[in-house]
């Protein structure tokens, strides 16, 4: 059977099909990807997959001429770029997962997206089961108040997947609903929630932001900032579980504490 020709113009999806262990399928990604360095060797390439451009404005007919079997977009700044892929004949992957149901059930679509759905089906699986140790971690302890910037300037709560998140770690979100985009939020609004913990997750930067940008504000927060990589919450791939994990572990320390020292102890 020939292995699919796959091109992913979304870095979520990239990290989901690596996590699949389907990476050697990639011919083409965006220049926010990071696929691994197997990446493409399935189709006996030199080098990495050839870079296409950026997730809202890659160029279509490099992709056209990468042949590919199967185009993976993601989330609904990309809906309209799926429908112009589509318009040239190509064979496109649309997810656009709202929740965090949503985005673990991505998990396994994407191994069917590439012919890998067995892979697909277990991915989701162990996503479950890891959800599942966290939430039995967390059970019955105080939920802490938690406020999540995914920009900056201007502030924005962080919206879709993320309030479940904070609430699968252990956490209270009062600023947005599950399933709803991230919105501008004023200062005195997040003040007046009286966070017990501020996150910020700028998308697109990384973990590169300095906390005392968030610190020094002229606002009545008295909060711990923590800066985490955004794609561990901006990103709907498997990412999101690792970010998930981090933050339980932010949020109830000694809920972990007994775990991690045995996991030295192994080491």
């Amino acid at each position: 059977m020939t292995s699919p020709r796959v091109v992913s113009l979304a870095p979520s999806a990239t990290a989901t099909v690596s996590a699949l262990g389907a990476a050697d399928l990639l011919v083409g990604v965006t220049g926010h990807c990071d696929p691994p360095d197997d990446a493409g060797r399935a189709h006996d390439r030199d080098g990495p997959p050839e870079t296409v451009g950026g997730w809202l404005n890659p160029d279509l007919d490099r992709v056209a001429d990468l042949d590919p079997d199967a185009v993976l977009t993601s989330d609904g700044l990309q809906a309209d770029l799926a429908e112009t892929c589509r318009d040239r004949g190509l064979s496109v992957s649309h997810r656009e997962p709202a929740d965090l149901d949503a985005v673990v059930e991505t998990f396994a679509a994407r191994g069917d997206d590439v012919g890998r759905p067995a892979a697909g089906e277990r991915l989701a699986s162990a996503a479950r089961e890891r959800l599942d140790r966290v939430a039995a971690a967390v059970a019955g302890r105080p939920r802490p108040t938690v406020y999540c910037e995914e920009w900056s300037d201007p502030p924005m709560a962080a919206g879709n997947w993320v309030p479940e998140a904070v609430r699968a770690a252990g956490g209270r979100y009062p600023f947005v609903d599950a399933g709803e985009r991230s919105r501008e939020i004023g200062l005195d609004a997040v003040a007046a929630a009286d966070p017990d913990h501020v996150v910020v997750h700028v998308c697109g930067r990384g973990d590169r932001v300095d906390p005392a940008t968030v610190d020094d504000r002229d606002w009545a927060v008295d909060a711990p900032t923590h800066v985490i990589d955004d794609s561990l919450l901006n990103q709907p791939s498997p990412t999101l579980i690792d970010g998930i994990e981090r933050l339980a572990r932010v949020f109830h320390p000694t809920a972990f504490r007994s775990a991690d020292q045995g996991e030295e102890g192994d080491a």
